[in-house]
């Protein structure tokens, strides 16, 4: 267990794009097991003391608890407890270096490679080992280099932790570094601290804490005496005394660091790999041993078979199948960066392309995270502008209360210069005991008055026309209240001192211009969005009604006491939840994955980077924090969630040049395994030579590569990989291929007569030219004209070609055969391309 002092703050850059292309490596066992979620959001101390507890225990009888007292804890006291309670710091299990780069030698990829390297040395074939071990060694490199460069989120947050704490010890106040803090010490927390620890607050007048990115909610929080407030919030306002209740990862913040850690998913571009990787695998074991059985009954030569079967095993080895599909990835990964979405996990472009629920956090996200007034409400003879400009007066910028500020910020807007005409004589700022300020100012003719605004039930109080406005007031703040608005009221006085009710000013966080948009185009496509809220129940569904994504918005906590089945129903039903906190989001995510959906989480905050990190795609909007950025998969650098619609246009359409790609590479290897492997075993001849096997890999593979800039449609559904049709029609595409294979051999050999020596190029010719022509056939679901091919796909394959075609014409490497032969070669290729298209195509419908 290796343990992280939290103090050294900086900023980290963007995860750089993971390549895939060490994809062997998913084969590897290091399935970790998921964190199993409690049904309840207490933080377990070993004292026996929880946060949840602390809030409902009284100071005094907490002090008891905790063998404390307002004096403080002595040195040795705390030395003890720093051995009981262990630092105040997050902590990560560390797997030996050693033992993670082992993991990419182990699986079923890797044991093929092994099997084949081990045999280039029974039979003396030294180059081909080198290669073979070279192959492995890299694979084993990009793994663990990827891997190591992966996963900072858990440094992210430990940062957020306060680098020094004001503590009372033997009486005195002094300074500590925050991670020796243990329950019971008191700490001093005001303007500016980030709170060290999970703390009781137990002297001092008020605190208004930012709590947003660990609970999503988008107002400061008012804290009073023997409230509790949670390590890593920043107070805005006041200062207090606290007794600490809980430290490092039995905190509230070292819980979502401790989600975060154990969220871990395996892709489904790693499982379709595996599944891809383990078909092609039983089919060449099984084609070699029939090629061993057979050599055995001939009495053959067992190393010259034993050479065959290990050039046929290496081809039939997949090699590029995980650089294609990194390369597909990483050419979308720079189209969405161009669209303002930076990829940091190439495998979430494919699970984005698949996302049928989106759940998105609503503050920052589908909201402006600002407070904002909707219309005032005037009393009496007083106008809207009225309001707004005596609010403005008993406001004070430099305070930066978001209240004020906002307030200020919409007075500058309507009324311009207004306020400036009017002289601030006395100000008396917000106190949590008169729940107001309150300004005594001077216009410019001379004319004193005061101005107030805060509660509204208690500017109604000080009104004298309190009796006449009382059921006004009462049935606005009700109807605000409905809407999840935060009121205030504002006063003036008159000529004789007496305080008027000049009106209401609701506060809210608006939504985004393009959020209404994004849901609507979001659904159009298939994905249903969900809203997922820290906020209080009211404000969700008044956003929710806002921004059409609807008002079916429950308390998380409806979700504690249900069965799996039962809560799995009302996520799935549900238009949204609110009130969640970090492991009830990451129970959100992880209930819609057992019911088979791809989620994708949106998010800005701390208490988001656990879903994050569990959702199959994780997207972090712009001005996130960097835990929340460094636990998703896709990072948006511009405002709204508009990008988030090209992202899955983009996936959607690499996804659509995978699956034409696995399709194809599947039916190759069919194709030539089955071709090879029957006419050794019905012909005794072996139709092609362990050179021109590997010549046709090259030939095929490195070209395919282009199928990155191929042009595709994308759906107007979320793609998912159906195994079933992919592996149809690849074995469709494979044995048509097998039977067009058979019958050049057979007009080769009865009725031109060609030597066996030239039969072996003229088949090399064939499987060279239609094999490449095979990615035209799966690349499209209708006939191969119906979508155009994308230019650098379609040379390529025109190149790679005339190089096979100019190999055997002229014998490079190969016997010689002419042109009319290799002409003959085409001309059977084609008919082969054209015929394989119409029988394609009813059958794709079929699926």
């Amino acid at each position: 267990m290796t343990v992280f002092p939290c103090h050294c703050i900086k900023r980290c850059a963007l995860k750089s794009f993971r390549s895939i292309q060490g994809a062997y490596a998913f084969y590897s066992l290091k399935f970790r097991l998921l964190y199993y979620i409690s049904h309840s959001n207490e933080v377990k101390m070993n004292s026996g003391i929880t946060t949840e507890e602390a809030k409902s225990v009284d100071i005094e009888e907490l002090f008891k608890k905790l063998s404390a007292d307002k004096k403080g804890l002595s040195a040795s006291e705390a030395k003890d407890r720093l051995q009981k309670y262990g630092y105040n710091e997050i902590t990560e299990k560390k797997v030996s270096p050693v033992v993670k780069i082992l993991g990419y030698f182990w699986g079923p990829i890797p044991w093929m490679i092994e099997v084949a390297a081990v045999l280039c040395v029974i039979i003396h074939h030294w180059e081909d080992f080198y290669v073979i071990f070279a192959l492995l060694l890299l694979n084993a490199v990009i793994g663990f280099w990827q891997e190591n460069k992966a996963d900072n989120a858990i440094e992210l947050l430990k940062q957020k932790l306060a680098l020094q704490a004001r503590v009372l010890r033997d009486g005195k106040w002094s300074e500590v570094p925050a991670r020796e803090l243990v329950p019971g010490d008191i700490v001093r927390v005001r303007l500016g601290d980030i709170i060290p620890a999970d703390v009781k607050l137990t002297d001092g007048d008020y605190l208004q804490v930012d709590e947003s990115a660990l609970t999503g909610e988008s107002l400061p929080v008012e804290k009073h005496l023997s409230d509790v407030a949670y390590s890593g919030a920043v107070v805005r306002q006041g200062e207090m005394n606290a007794l600490v209740v809980a430290t490092g990862m039995n905190s509230y913040f070292g819980k979502t660091a401790k989600l975060v850690a154990e969220a871990k998913t395996q892709s489904h571009i790693q499982q379709v790999i595996i599944k891809i990787g383990n078909y092609l695998i039983y089919l060449a074991i099984a084609m070699v041993a029939l090629i061993f059985i057979a050599a055995f009954i001939r009495g053959e030569g067992f190393v010259e078979t034993l050479k065959f079967a290990l050039v046929l095993l290496v081809a039939a080895i997949p090699v590029a199948l995980p650089a294609v599909l990194s390369v597909s990835m990483a050419v979308g990964a720079v189209n969405l960066a161009k669209k303002k979405a930076i990829v940091s996990k190439l495998a979430a472009i494919e699970e984005i392309a698949g996302m049928d629920i989106l759940c998105s956090d609503k503050t920052g996200t589908l909201t402006k995270n600002e407070l904002t007034l909707a219309d005032v409400v005037p009393f009496a003879e007083f106008a809207d502008n009225d309001v707004l400009l005596y609010a403005t007066l008993s406001s004070r910028a430099e305070d930066k209360d978001p209240i004020d500020s906002a307030i200020i910020t919409k007075t500058q807007q309507v009324l311009l210069e207004a306020p400036r005409s009017y002289k601030a004589i006395e100000f008396k700022p917000f106190d949590p005991v008169s729940k107001r300020t309150e300004a005594t100012v001077e216009s410019a003719d001379g004319n004193r008055f005061k101005v107030t605004k805060g509660a509204p039930q208690v500017i109604l109080s000080l009104a004298v026309d309190k009796e006449s406005v009382q059921a006004k007031v009462e049935e606005g703040v009700n109807a605000f209240a409905a809407k999840g608005y935060r009121t205030i009221g504002v006063a003036r006085t008159d000529a004789q001192g007496s305080w008027q009710f000049v009106g209401l000013i609701p506060l809210y966080d608006p939504p985004r211009e393009d959020s209404k948009q994004t849901i609507e185009t979001a659904e159009s496509m298939g994905v249903d969005v969900k809203m997922v809220t820290g906020d209080h129940t009211a404000i969700a569904k008044e956003v929710g009604r806002l921004v059409d994504l609807g008002t079916n918005i429950l308390p998380a906590a409806t979700l504690l006491d249900k069965s799996d089945s039962e809560a799995e129903r009302m996520v799935e039903d549900a238009n949204g939840f609110a009130q969640v906190f970090p492991e009830h989001k990451y129970r959100i995510v992880e209930l819609l994955q057992k019911k088979q959906h791809i989620v994708g989480m949106t998010g800005d905050g701390v208490n988001d980077a656990p879903a994050l990190k569990k959702a199959d795609a994780g997207i972090a909007v712009s001005g996130a924090t960097d835990a929340a950025r460094s636990a998703a998969d896709i990072v948006l650098t511009s405002p709204g969630l508009s990008v988030i619609i090209d992202a899955i246009k983009e996936s959607r359409k690499i996804f659509q040049r995978m699956n034409s790609y696995a399709i194809y590479r599947i039916a190759e290897t069919m194709r030539v395994l089955f071709f090879i492997t029957l006419s050794i075993l019905i012909f005794s001849f072996y139709p092609v030579t362990a050179l021109m096997i590997v010549l046709i890999a090259l030939l095929n593979d490195a070209p395919i590569m282009t199928i990155a800039y191929d042009n595709v449609r994308y759906h107007n559904e979320p793609e998912k990989w159906n195994m079933r049709m992919v592996l149809a029609m690849a074995t469709l595409l494979g044995v048509i291929g097998v039977i067009f294979s058979f019958g050049l051999l057979l007009y080769a050999e009865e009725v031109l007569h060609l030597p066996r020596e030239i039969i072996q190029p003229f088949i090399f010719l064939k499987l060279a030219v239609a094999g490449h022509l095979t990615i035209f056939l799966s690349r499209t679901r209708g006939h191969f004209w119906s979508i155009r091919p994308g230019s650098a796909l379609l040379w390529s394959a025109v190149g790679t070609k005339l190089l096979a075609t100019l190999i055997v014409v002229y014998g490079f490497l190969v016997p010689a055969i002419g042109w009319e032969l290799a002409g003959l070669v085409w001309g059977w290729a084609l008919v082969e391309f054209v015929v394989t298209d119409f029988i394609k195509v009813p059958i794709f419908k079929r699926f």
